[in-house]
C-alpha cells in the first residue's frame, strides 16, 4: 500500500494522476498546507523540506522496512520503476522521458510557481516580477508546444513526463497564458484532461476544497520561512 501525503497543488496532482493511471491502491493522508500541517514533526520525518507530496511505501520491492520518498519528481520515478508502468524501457525513450521530467522540475514548475506567487500572493503588485514570470512561463509553454508539434505525448508514449507537466498547465489563465496561442500544447492538454485517470485524480481533490482560502494566513505559512524556522541556522 502507498500512503500519499497530499494536498491539492500541481505537485500533489501529479501523484494522484500516476496512481490512478497505474491502478495502484493508495491511501491519501491530507496535509493542509494552508493550515500548517506541513510543519508537523511526523510529516517532517518523511518530508524534511516541509513540502508535499511525499509517500510511504509499506511494501517496497525486495521487502524490508517501509520506504519514504519526498519530491514529486523522485516519487514519480520511484513509482514508475517499482510498478513498471509509465516509463519507457527503451534506453533512448527513457532518457527522453527523464529529460522532460527534469525540465518540468527545474523549469516549468518553478517559473509557473513564481508566476502564481507574484500574481496572487505578493502583498504588492510588482510589474517587473509579474512580467518576468508571465513571459518566462509563456516561453516554456512555447518550448512544450514545439516539442508536441510532431508527437502525441512528450516522450512518445504517455509517461511520467506528461504527468509531471500537465498539472502545471491547468492554471494557464491565472498564469496569463492563452492556450489558443499554443495549438499543439492545447491538443495535448485536452487529451490528458479527458483521460479517465486524470478525471478520477482531480475528483479526489474535490474532497479538500471546501475550506475558503485565507490569503494572509497562507502568505505567512508558505512564504515567511527561513533557515531559522527549521533550525538550520
Amino acid at each position: 500500500m502507498i500512503d500519499l501525503y497530499y494536498w491539492t497543488t500541481p505537485n500533489g496532482h501529479k501523484i494522484t494522476m500516476f496512481l490512478e493511471e497505474a491502478g495502484t491502491p493508495y491511501n491519501i493522508i491530507p496535509i493542509d498546507i494552508g493550515a500548517g500541517d506541513q510543519f508537523k514533526p511526523e510529516f517532517l520525518q518523511i518530508a524534511p523540506n516541509n513540502r508535499i507530496p511525499a509517500i510511504v511505501d509499506s511494501e517496497p520491492t525486495g521487502g524490508g522496512e517501509p520506504i519514504s520518498v519526498f519530491e514529486s519528481g523522485a516519487i514519480l520515478l520511484y513509482l514508475a520503476e517499482k510498478i513498471g508502468k509509465l516509463i519507457p524501457t527503451d534506453l533512448r525513450d527513457r532518457t527522453t522521458a527523464l529529460e522532460w521530467l527534469f525540465w518540468q522540475m527545474g523549469g516549468l514548475g518553478p517559473m509557473a510557481g513564481q508566476n502564481h506567487h507574484f500574481n496572487r500572493y505578493a502583498p504588492e503588485k510588482i510589474p517587473y516580477a509579474i512580467d518576468r514570470y508571465v513571459n518566462e512561463t509563456g516561453r516554456l509553454y512555447g518550448v512544450l508546444n514545439k516539442r508536441l508539434e510532431s508527437r502525441e505525448f512528450v516522450a512518445g508514449s504517455y509517461s511520467i513526463a506528461d504527468i509531471a507537466c500537465y498539472p502545471w498547465i491547468t492554471g494557464y489563465e491565472m498564469q496569463g497564458q492563452n492556450l489558443d496561442n499554443f495549438p499543439h500544447l492545447k491538443r495535448w492538454f485536452e487529451a490528458i484532461k479527458a483521460r479517465p485517470a486524470t478525471v478520477r485524480a482531480y475528483e479526489k481533490a474535490e474532497a479538500f476544497k471546501d475550506r475558503p482560502l485565507d490569503i494572509e494566513k497562507s502568505r505567512q505559512l508558505l512564504f515567511n520561512q527561513s533557515a531559522k524556522t527549521i533550525g538550520g541556522a
